[in-house]
């Protein structure tokens, strides 16, 4: 079992998972909302459920991570007709898209200390087509 594909993956996950909130943890945020406030960074405005869809979370989910991070004042939410919702980062979650980017970095390098960029390059393709197998 400790060396099945499926066990090595859960534990990677889980291993990324507790140093990105140990790193955070000053900051107040939960399970989700780092990966959230990275991909408004890039996509600052996007709807609700695009948000859902590209960090894949589960709309209800999504929606209770949101009210989380608004009570929080990282970001706010209009909705231009009642169809769509649409999120955007206040200044205070602007402020911690560095800090979360540089986290995410130092754990990847962490995580693949000793890896060639040959490497690293083929468990990004292995680990995407694995994904995209599986959708």
């Amino acid at each position: 079992m400790e060396n099945s594909l499926h066990h090595l993956l859960m534990i990677n996950h889980t291993a990324f998972r507790k140093r990105i909130f140990s790193a955070l943890k000053n900051e107040g945020l939960t399970s989700g909302q780092p990966k959230v406030l990275e991909y408004l960074a890039e996509h600052d405005g996007a709807m609700q459920k695009d948000i859902a869809a590209a960090c894949r979370i589960e709309p209800a989910t999504m929606t209770s991570l949101l009210c989380g991070m608004e009570k929080k004042g990282l970001i706010t939410r209009s909705a231009p007709d009642r169809r769509s919702l649409s999120v955007y980062l206040t200044e205070k979650g602007r402020m911690l898209i560095p800090l979360i980017k540089e986290e995410f970095s130092r754990i990847e390098d962490r995580a693949t200390c000793g890896f060639s960029d040959e490497e690293r390059e083929l468990l990004i393709s292995l680990l995407s087509r694995m994904r995209e197998n599986l959708d």
